[in-house]
């Protein structure tokens, strides 16, 4: 079985082919980063037209790397949604018309399944594990129970994580994208030196809370000398806020384990994916959470946690074999989610 996979929902616009044998035939990836540099984040309008010029393109260049043609698909697969709804349309729009021309079955994938589901493309893990998923967009703890079986356990009640990081890059003129940067300015770092808030922390269930964090950067930033920024104390900020958040991650986390494991008892994984799971900060404090919990951590590799269209031609893949293909009327969605019987929520593209 082999499905091309179509990725539009943000900044990147992506093709891929997988086989069900878990082998990743093709993975390109155009970024649009020096198109929306000049404004600090991403412009969806801009994004959304990039998209429209070098998508056909990219497909072509995946189906021919991966060395077959369309006759020889099973499927094609899409990001439906959640996301930024002009590219999402342009990639839903491009994989109909494609469905319709070769008689392929026309799956819409949620991108968060996509992210949810790439530890099984990677690392052959088996259902059920624990999911944390954060990004620039999105941040939840999730129960995966099996495709399109999610249960929520957490999400964040006002912004996502990946969001916090470009705006404290924003605030201290490190540029755009703003969680990369901060990364590189935090290994020099002092994590002791400023005293910012651990939101959520000691609290009960698992949702996150990022905006306090935020604002006592704000403030820590306006503290500052005026003038352009000393970089000792741009590392110092950088490295105490990402402790900061890193701290109250692992805090949100190891309750969604405990929860966790009453659902399912025996239950031993945890998977981080995701854009920001691509942090290397991150992603040793929930090694070491998993070591504490005797779990083990599955982390994708950097390239298939950010936006890709090998993860929504694998869910392609796993939704195939279940016959959950799609109608070529199905309507693409800004806001889709993985979880519909949860309580709605205002941010991370989980309202329903």
């Amino acid at each position: 079985m082999i499905v091309l996979g179509i990725e539009t929902s943000c900044d990147e616009t992506a093709a891929a082919v997988v086989g069900d044998d878990r082998r990743i035939l093709s993975d390109r990836i155009l970024s649009q980063l020096d198109e929306h540099r000049p404004f600090g984040g991403v412009v969806p309008e801009v994004a959304a037209r990039a998209h429209l010029e070098f998508l056909d393109g990219l497909v072509a260049e995946a189906i021919a790397e991966a060395g077959v043609g369309f006759a020889d698909l099973d499927g094609v697969a899409v990001t439906g949604g959640p996301g930024l709804i002009g590219g999402v349309i342009v990639g839903v729009m491009t994989a109909k018309a494609i469905a319709a021309v070769h008689g392929l079955p026309f799956l819409a994938v949620n991108h968060l399944e996509g992210h949810a589901l790439t530890a099984r493309l990677t690392d052959d893990v088996q259902f059920p594990y624990l999911l944390l998923l954060v990004s620039g967009g999105h941040c939840q703890l999730l129960a995966v129970e099996g495709v399109a079986r999610y249960r929520r356990l957490g999400t964040t009640v006002d912004d996502a994580l990946g969001e916090a990081f470009d705006k404290v890059a924003k605030m201290l003129g490190l540029g755009y994208p703003g969680g990369p940067a901060v990364e590189r300015a935090a290994e020099t770092g002092d994590s002791e030196r400023f005293r910012l808030p651990r939101p959520m922390k000691g609290r009960p269930g698992c949702h996150f809370s990022f905006s306090g964090l935020k604002t006592a950067v704000k403030h820590a930033v306006d503290a500052l000398p005026p003038g352009p920024y000393d970089a000792g104390d741009v590392a110092d900020l950088c490295a105490s806020f990402q402790a900061a958040a890193g701290d109250a991650v692992v805090d949100r986390t190891a309750n969604a384990l405990r929860q966790f494991r009453d659902l399912h008892p025996g239950s031993d994984t945890l998977v981080a994916a995701g854009g920001v799971a691509a942090n290397a900060f991150l992603r040793a404090r929930l090694a070491a959470l998993a070591e504490t919990e005797g779990v083990r951590l599955i982390t994708p590799p950097q390239r298939l946690c950010t936006d890709n269209g090998a993860m929504i031609a694998w869910a392609g893949v796993e939704r195939l074999r279940l016959g959950l293909t799609d109608a070529l009327d199905f309507k693409p969605r800004p806001r889709w989610p993985l979880d519909p019987d949860a309580p709605p929520a205002a941010f991370a593209g989980v309202k329903a």
